[in-house]
């Protein structure tokens, strides 16, 4: 029987071929552009979104060929969300998983370029999708509002917007969470049920709203935390910064009481479902203790 970190490997391995896939046949001009993509793009990272969306479909019986591309899409727009949000506008960092942010390799200007990029392309994968069916149409309009106003773009307002804010309460810090980090989780383990019809959407659908908001208070935590060798990115910016996060909430001790009941409830949500769901409790716990 694969140990969790081997069956990671095998979902890392098949995303990474469809990127390098997708890499090698990228051929826009000037050459600065597809330099500044893929830069980002082919930086590494855990790739958590598009494995979620593998590990799903798996439990659901979904082939692995019916979702590849919406992952692939999926990654892509996450990959834009980092390019813009290091930017000085927007949260500031100079670096990006271990080396150079984009903005600071290819200049501000190039850096928005390459993130628009990424999303009009994803944009286009997920049109092509479309040509399939009724159900790839519905996956692919639920990924798009999860990206849009109504989802990752309405939680980075949310999140400048309340930057600085004197006083912090609960309900604007579940409002950044959901949209800013849950809503593109939530697409990655809704896509699968909504191309095998629905199964379990409500059940996948409550499940991702609780992992992103753990990823992101974890987040939070490791921000107090972690280190740069470990996280390769700027440590302890949230606070010097004013962010609204839920350490400025709730302080940090209750922070963590906070992420063991979240683990707890993504843990029964999935044993609620039908299916080998092993490595899904695996990688929530993971995410919980992750240090990077």
């Amino acid at each position: 029987m694969k140990t969790y970190n081997l069956i990671y490997d095998d979902y890392l391995n098949e995303i990474e071929t469809a990127i390098k896939r997708f890499a090698d046949g990228l051929d826009c001009k000037p050459d600065i552009l597809r330099e500044s993509l893929l830069y980002s793009l082919q930086a590494g990272g855990k790739r958590l979104r598009p494995v979620l969306m593998l590990a799903v479909a798996d439990v659901l019986s979904v082939p692995h060929d019916k979702v590849i591309n919406f992952a692939l899409a999926l990654e892509l727009i996450h990959t834009y969300s980092l390019i813009h949000d290091d930017l000085p506008e927007m949260d500031n960092d100079d670096y990006r998983r271990g080396r150079l942010s984009n903005h600071k390799v290819y200049g501000c200007g190039n850096a928005v370029l390459a993130g628009d990029g990424l999303l009009n392309t994803a944009y286009s994968i997920l049109f092509d999708m479309c040509a399939q069916g009724k159900e790839q149409i519905a996956a692919a309009k639920f990924i798009c509002n999860c990206a849009g106003v109504y989802g990752m773009i309405a939680g980075q307002s949310a999140d400048l917007l309340h930057e600085n804010d004197k006083d912090f309460n609960s309900e604007t810090l579940e409002f950044i969470y959901k949209n800013k980090t849950s809503k593109l989780i939530t697409a990655a383990v809704v896509t699968p049920s909504i191309i095998c019809g629905g199964k379990n959407y409500s059940e996948l659908k409550s499940f991702g709203y609780n992992l992103g908001y753990l990823f992101q208070l974890t987040d939070d935590i490791l921000d107090v935390e972690g280190n740069f060798e470990q996280m390769g990115k700027s440590i302890g910016k949230d606070k010097d910064e004013g962010k609204y996060t839920s350490i400025a909430v709730y302080g940090l001790e209750e922070s963590k009481l906070q992420a063991d009941l979240l683990t707890s409830a993504c843990c029964k949500i999935l044993e609620g479902l039908d299916g080998d769901v092993g490595f899904l409790k695996e990688l929530v716990e993971t995410v919980k203790t992750r240090i990077n």
